[in-house]
């Protein structure tokens, strides 16, 4: 079955009056000033998915259809009328659309070029309210109902379907999906997209381009989610991350007229955009999802104009002059007078022999929605004893039939906040196994069991289980720094009062004066969040930090040579 497909013969509404408003003749006069009136025939097409959209269009009288275009059936999914405007979030940063815009009637219209657009969402508060809410709604609701140019077909007990299931989720990217493991007719249905169930994950890219297992790179590469950075271009400040830390720094650098560029190898959100809940982070007493917040970070990046590149990774930092010049693994040197590294940590995998064949198919290094569906009513284990193990550990249970908690210490106190040991103490299908660690996991091709060992007593247990969480310690991700920093004895980055003076004169820092808070060895290249020796492990601290960074990349960038 194909989940959030919409048959041709209907039509499917989207959009509240929030989301597909009508510009008063005041915001119609504000918005489309100077710019010419276009007419359109009945059938013309404004735009088709694909195409990277010049900005957006307003209707000034006729109507507009909103088209999905998949597997050559094409459903109106919305119809414009006259003071309507179109366009999403994607366009602000110039991404390919998703869905045909199509004149229903005869009809004129004025094109707003999407740099006029980013001038008026940023300086206009009236009509970047409205813009910006009307977008966020649209993306939200595309999303929801699957509508979009992209079908992945796969399988849950696919580690494969499962990695590209997240990364567009995590990427907030619309697509429908074929469940093989709920297809009555899975022959048929490879037949007809012409695909062998050994292809399987296969994701079909506007109906098109048949992708087999195709790698992160090259979906964003498919989806055209690069498409209209300039690489070449040398910028004011390149982030490389973009996790809380990065994002925050994204936001406030953009926000004060540095030209950013945002490096992800994943997607917006870093290890804390798969978190459950966190509910320790001011300003929302009763929690919010990692994802939303990565979301709403993103969504306000790309209002102040930063860019983001995913599915990018950088491979190393030629150092020797400035402007530093940063290489990806896509072959690109990006040059910047300014660098924030925001890079994070990995969780570390369990030594355990022959577990690296479960990832993806048994064990996993996050807990959402996904993770929760395939776990519901069965047994699972979390390695790990700080806040994510904990808020994994609450979350999977509201559907796990059992969820052991597995840590080496003999307690919680000194990793986990307060009221998670609480909830976790109090909760009847948490078990938690102090002194416990993992020896043994089995299975063909999938986890089938697990076998944990208690410290002090020796006793082991074998179990059942094919779900295992593993959130315990990390490793910053900082090997293509090699040769241009100083590092702690874990690998992470040392800045500032952290430096030594042993550490300044070893990489020769020609500064007179000694490096800022949260700087480097090299002046105006700065460390934040997971990536730093001695960092706080807090969704607010990284976000504080990345802003307190922007501030020190302004002095770093008006010194002399900068």
């Amino acid at each position: 079955m194909m989940a959030s497909r919409v048959d041709a013969s209907d039509t499917q509404i989207l959009g509240s009056p929030e989301s597909f408003p009508v510009l008063s003749e005041a915001q119609l006069e504000r918005a489309t000033s100077g710019l010419s009136v276009r007419s359109h025939g009945a059938g013309d097409v404004l735009l088709e998915p694909g195409q990277s959209p010049p900005g957006i269009f307003v209707l000034l009288d006729g109507e507009l259809e909103i088209l999905q275009i998949l597997d050559r059936k094409s459903t109106v999914v919305r119809v414009l009328e006259a003071g309507q405007f179109t366009g999403e979030v994607s366009t602000l940063a110039g991404r390919p659309a998703v869905v045909r815009i199509v004149a229903r009637t005869p009809a004129r219209v004025v094109l707003i070029p999407r740099e006029r657009l980013l001038t008026l969402v940023r300086n206009d508060a009236d009509l970047g309210d409205v813009f910006m809410r009307a977008f966020v709604l649209r993306r939200a609701e595309l999303i929801n109902l699957g509508l979009g140019d992209v079908v992945l077909v796969g399988s849950d007990h696919c580690a494969g379907t499962l990695r590209i299931r997240d990364f567009l989720i995590r990427n907030d990217y619309p697509f429908a999906e074929v469940d093989l493991d709920r297809e009555p007719d899975v022959e048929g249905l490879l037949q007809q997209f012409h695909i062998a169930l050994a292809d399987v994950p296969v994701l079909i890219c506007r109906g098109t381009i048949i992708l087999r297992n195709p790698s992160n790179d090259e979906i964003a590469d498919c989806l055209g989610f690069n498409a209209a950075i300039d690489v070449t271009k040398p910028r004011d400040l390149v982030i490389v991350g973009a996790g809380p830390a990065g994002l925050g720094a994204a936001v406030y650098a953009a926000s004060e007229g540095l030209d950013v560029l945002v490096l992800e190898t994943t997607a917006p959100g870093g290890q804390a955009g798969s978190s459950s809940r966190i509910e320790n982070y001011l300003g929302f007493p009763l929690g919010i999802s990692g994802r939303d917040l990565a979301r709403a970070a993103y969504e306000q990046a790309q209002k102040f104009e930063a860019k983001l590149m995913v599915a990018r990774r950088a491979t190393r930092l030629d150092c020797a002059r400035r402007p530093y010049v940063l290489e990806v693994d896509h072959g690109e040197r990006i040059e910047t007078r300014a660098l924030i590294i925001a890079s994070g940590a990995e969780y570390r995998t369990l030594s355990v022999p022959g577990i690296e064949r479960f990832e993806g198919s048994g064990i996993y290094h996050s807990a959402t929605k996904m993770e929760q569906r395939l776990c519901a009513g069965e047994e699972v284990v979390i390695v790990g004893g700080g806040n994510s193990a904990g808020q994994a550990a609450i979350f999977l249970a509201n559907e796990a039939r059992q969820v052991h908690m597995l840590v080496r210490s003999s307690g919680l106190s000194d990793t986990m906040s307060r009221y998670l040991i609480d909830r976790i103490e109090h909760h009847q299908r948490i078990h938690l196994r102090t002194r416990t660690q993992v020896v043994a996991v089995e299975g063909a091709n999938h986890l089938e069991s697990i076998t944990w060992q208690h410290a002090d007593s020796g006793e082991t247990t074998k179990s059942p289980i094919r779900h295992l969480f593993v959130m315990a310690g990390a490793v910053p991700n900082t090997k293509w720094l090699e040769g241009c920093l100083a590092l702690d004895e874990k690998g992470f980055v040392r800045t500032g009062g952290d430096l030594s003076r042993e550490d300044l004169m070893a990489a020769r820092w020609p500064l007179g004066r000694p490096p800022h808070l949260l700087e480097t060895t090299l002046p105006g290249v700065f460390a934040v969040g997971d990536v730093r020796s001695g960092n706080l492990k807090r969704v607010a601290s990284a976000v504080g930090e990345g802003s307190i960074a922007v501030a020190l990349v302004h002095r770093a960038l008006r010194e002399r040579g900068a």
